[in-house]
């Protein structure tokens, strides 16, 4: 989903979320934005879908967010994405993990196939959400 103008393309933000015995998934699209972008949004919705101050680990491909969320990399753009970002990391003590890309992590498998199919189809279908989060990963 990355432009390589940078400009941006069809874009979408998935995030499952996982709590004991119970999982969520919320996706949004988010029109022309780059893939760096979405990470950051994706990361924004998971947090900001908590209703209590939680203690959470955000799993995410980008090392881009992970590393900038971690304090190892600078921001030098998107501002105002990481100021929500932030803002809705602060009532939570988050763990920031990365995973690496397309090998095999069934939660981050899930968001990418949803994130492409949103993307795709320039809107939410909430029904496909729930279908993927409930897919086995290796029978898709």
């Amino acid at each position: 989903m990355k432009d390589p103008s940078g400009a941006g393309r069809r874009a979408a933000a998935v995030a499952i979320l996982e709590f004991p015995g119970e999982r969520k998934i919320i996706g949004r699209y988010l029109g022309a934005m780059t893939n760096q972008q979405a990470e950051i949004m994706a990361a924004c919705l998971g947090l900001e879908a908590l209703k209590e101050p939680c203690r959470v680990t955000v799993i995410s491909d980008s090392e881009y967010l992970i590393r900038t969320m971690r304090g190892e990399y600078r921001q030098r753009a998107n501002r105002e994405l990481w100021r929500r970002l932030r803002r809705a990391a602060a009532p939570h003590q988050v763990t920031w993990t990365w995973t690496r890309g397309h090998a095999g992590h069934p939660l981050q498998e899930k968001c990418d196939r949803a994130a492409r199919r949103i993307a795709r189809a320039g809107r939410v279908d909430h029904d496909e959400l729930q279908r993927i989060l409930q897919r086995d990963v290796a029978s898709s």
